[in-house]
């Protein structure tokens, strides 16, 4: 692609784009083609320099990466930052918004080096001063990142995820803390496990021990409630999101907004009961039947979701991603069956894979004294798993796992239009179109 600086001038990343007086970026992939680049007449230029050249060095870029919570805390930290008068972009899983309008859709949730910094200018032209982005490990180890400058990095956890990249925990952990190997300043969740990092200008922040930032009582009935001590002074956390991995996220985003302010106490906890969640991350479709969507897709994330709903009596419906990391499908399926009066096993995006294959795959992690089902067909498994929920009654809901607020649903490298959320009031209007309380 490129990015023209006059009418006359830009800068690409494709080298066969390249002429006499261009710029080529040369960060990331593009270093294996600078010669080629050279060879056409290009003046080759790495990320710092490119942001030079683009005029983006002055906005301020917080990069948050972990298996699960970067898109919500992301999009907490985006949101805080915009109700306390700073204008700030985001980028990520769901596409990139300024103060809440999508100006790029849905693509990869870290984008290709210069996408980011066309981007970012696009942000600062906007008159934005932060651009929060979630930054994936993939794009740490494809180099979609190098020579980003950023004034704050956040990582949120890890859990497996990805392991056919990255081939096992060690590496992907070796991959997600190279990120925070420099001296930028950084905060960490401190009762993860696998990561390491550079302790030079590192604050921490947990619910289990001492750090930073951490909360003195909390409680999750109804929402996240917390008194959380900072280094300074105290903030209250009054929030209707579920769940403790929600007071994780909303602890992250807080930390991050404290540290990158210092702003006044009541208007930050202003900011944080105001922030009302992302679409399809724990995502309420229907209040009777209670129906919830998430985009939990790993053991972790699946534990984490249904255990924030552990007061309710719960039919999972889920699948497993095909064409990734096959070794965890037993796995969500044990953390799935755990938390559940009912699962029932169905297609996610099966890719190139037979939906059935993978359905047998996560089967292989379920115990027969619990009941179990497999669909294959996504919908007619979003149906049964009414008519299960609308069978246990008062105090049932439905989870249905995986997709979030994805649009598609991607099977044999054709993408078919498919939203659960939709699906699923479709098929409410069905079965309870002659009930009065379906709300």
């Amino acid at each position: 692609m490129k990015i023209f600086i006059n009418p006359d001038k830009f800068i690409t990343d494709d080298s066969r784009e390249c002429e006499q007086g261009c710029y080529f970026l040369a960060s990331g992939a593009g270093a294996a083609y600078a010669s080629a680049a050279s060879a056409a007449g290009a003046e080759c230029v790495d990320t710092a320099r490119a942001m030079e050249i683009l005029g983006v060095r002055e906005i301020k870029i917080i990069g948050i990466t972990g298996t699960n919570g970067k898109t919500t805390t992301a999009a907490a930290l985006a949101h805080i930052l915009n109700e306390l008068g700073h204008k700030t972009a985001l980028a990520g899983t769901r596409g990139v918004f300024i103060q809440g309008a999508q100006i790029a859709e849905k693509n990869l949730t870290t984008e290709p080096l210069l996408r980011t910094l066309l981007n970012l200018k696009t942000a600062l032209d906007a008159g934005c001063e932060y651009y929060v982005m979630e930054v994936s490990s993939h794009a740490i180890a494809q180099g979609r990142v190098e020579g980003l400058s950023f004034a704050l990095k956040v990582f949120t956890n890890l859990s497996q995820d990805h392991l056919d990249y990255h081939g096992d925990m060690a590496n992907y952990a070796a991959v997600k803390s190279s990120f925070f190997a420099d001296e930028a300043p950084k905060l960490i969740n401190r009762d993860d496990e696998f990561i390491k990092f550079n302790p030079k200008n590192a604050a921490t922040y947990s619910i289990k021990t001492g750090a930073s930032y951490y909360p003195l009582a909390f409680g999750l009935a109804g929402g996240v409630d917390a008194v959380i001590k900072t280094p300074k002074a105290q903030i209250i956390i009054d929030s209707l999101l579920q769940g403790e991995f929600n007071l994780y996220n909303l602890l992250a985003a807080a930390a991050s907004a404290d540290m990158l302010l210092a702003p006044n106490q009541e208007a930050l906890e202003a900011a944080i009961t105001s922030f009302n969640g992302v679409a399809g991350r724990m995502q309420v479709v229907s209040q009777s039947p209670l129906v919830i969507v998430d985009f939990a897709h790993t053991p972790d994330g699946i534990e984490k979701a249904l255990n924030a709903l552990r007061h309710l009596r719960l039919v999972s419906v889920f699948g497993a991603g095909g064409d990734r990391d096959r070794s965890k499908r037993p796995l969500m399926a044990k953390a799935a069956q755990r938390h559940s009066q009912i699962c029932v096993i169905t297609s996610d995006n099966p890719r190139s894979e037979n939906p059935n294959s993978i359905i047998d795959e996560i089967a292989s992690g379920m115990s027969e004294e619990k009941e179990y089902y497999k669909v294959s067909d996504r919908r007619e498994a979003i149906r049964l798993g009414l008519e299960l929920t609308q069978r246990l009654g008062d105090g049932a809901a439905l989870v249905l796992l995986g997709k979030g607020d994805e649009e598609y649903q991607e099977i044999a490298g054709v993408k078919h239009k498919f939203s659960d959320t939709s699906v699923a009031s479709e098929l409410i209007r069905e079965m309870y179109e002659n009930r009065n309380d379906v709300r």
